[in-house]
């Protein structure tokens, strides 16, 4: 299987929160459509310095990380950040990466949104088994392994 990329939308959080008790219009709302590589090896959502900067995330903690090639790096860990996927939304922190370093889709955003990867066609895909992304709505039942 090759490598994976998902347009996504990145929203800053807190201008969300601002928005909804209109302290700020929503235009206002710092927001960006990116294309991100799709990486379940990483945990969890990682942007560039450019994108950090743009949506003016406040940084939560430093975390070290390994890279792919076994190198330590200690990075900011900047949040909350709302990530959209089509009509799925997940509202996570992100590892903020060198410069313009690509940004990554992780595994803990792409489980809240019930995201897979199709490996036939190479793209991300809402999961065809729970289409309502896990809620059960009446009269639906529900799946064997959750009675």
């Amino acid at each position: 299987m090759g490598v994976v990329y998902a347009e996504i939308e990145l929203i800053n959080s807190e201008d969300m929160a601002l928005a909804r008790r209109h302290v700020i219009g929503e235009e206002e709302v710092r927001r960006t459509r990116i294309r991100a590589m799709v990486d379940t090896g990483s945990w969890l959502m990682a942007i560039n310095e450019s994108i950090q900067a743009y949506l003016n995330l406040p940084v939560v903690y430093k975390q070290t990380l390994r890279m792919a090639n076994g190198e330590p790096l200690t990075r900011d860990v900047v949040g909350p950040l709302e990530v959209r996927f089509g009509e799925q939304k997940s509202t996570c922190n992100a590892f903020v990466l060198p410069g313009d370093s690509e940004p990554l889709l992780g595994a803990i955003p792409m489980e809240e949104m019930d995201l897979l990867i199709d490996p036939k066609r190479q793209q991300l895909i809402l999961n065809p088994e729970y289409p309502y992304n896990g809620i059960l709505r009446l009269g639906r039942s529900r799946p064997k392994d959750m009675n």
